[in-house]
């Protein structure tokens, strides 16, 4: 069963140098990276169109090897069966609160796959959708900016949201931010009890990527 470090910086391969891929895998991995994050987008949920199994059947043999897995960010509308496509190459999988009006049954079809459970809400999304279903959940991934587009601005309203959905939730169950971290950002929301930090222009818009996840990685602890 895969199980998330107590505290992770995870880089998000949408921003990475697909000419270059392997290279900064391998680069990361040496750096101490074990948790790759992908995100996957459907141009309906979200106005992009990102990353698809090829990708995370290709990548997922290397990064367990190293010990490591992938953790699989669903921005997909009606996400049941892009759960079973990702399932054999991921060790993690969130779907969106916002996507699905069945989301009891997608916990529970992530977690029959052997995967870590999460739940991502957007920035305006209220608190009250992860209390419904606490019970089922690894990990709840905060979404710090309108999901879509790496680059965005940080939104200053997360670090309250972590904290009060940190006093909620139990204690075994994660808390994920991802969008606009970076040196700036990262100890606000790990102050207010986030424990897994996905980068993504942070990291691989940075002149040595390895340089930057090393850097954030030691801001973690």
């Amino acid at each position: 069963m895969n199980v998330f470090p107590r505290r992770a910086v995870l880089p998000s391969l949408m921003s990475a140098d697909f000419l270059h891929l392997g290279d900064q895998l391998d680069g990361l991995l040496e750096a101490g990276a074990r948790i790759f994050h992908i995100d996957v987008m459907d141009a309906r949920f979200v106005p992009n169109l990102a990353l698809g199994t090829g990708l995370a059947q290709q990548i997922a043999p290397v990064v367990r090897e190293a010990g490591g897995f992938l953790d699989v960010h669903l921005m997909v509308e009606r996400p049941g069966h892009v759960i079973d496509w990702f399932a054999p190459h991921a060790g993690a999988i969130s779907v969106h609160a916002e996507a699905d009006p069945h989301i009891h049954r997608l916990l529970g079809q992530i977690r029959e796959h052997g995967c870590l459970a999460g739940l991502a809400i957007n920035p305006a999304t209220p608190l009250a959708a992860v209390e419904t279903v606490m019970e089922m959940l690894d990990y709840v991934n905060v979404m710090c900016i309108n999901p879509g587009f790496a680059g965005q601005p940080f939104l200053d309203t997360t670090p309250e949201r972590v904290a009060r959905l940190r006093q909620v939730l139990p204690p075994g169950v994660r808390i994920q931010v991802d969008g606009g971290i970076g040196p700036e950002t990262l100890p606000s929301v790990r102050d207010a009890g986030a424990a897994l930090f996905v980068s993504a222009s942070s990291i691989f818009g940075a002149p040595d990527p390895v340089a930057m996840y090393s850097r954030l990685a030691e801001a973690v602890g």
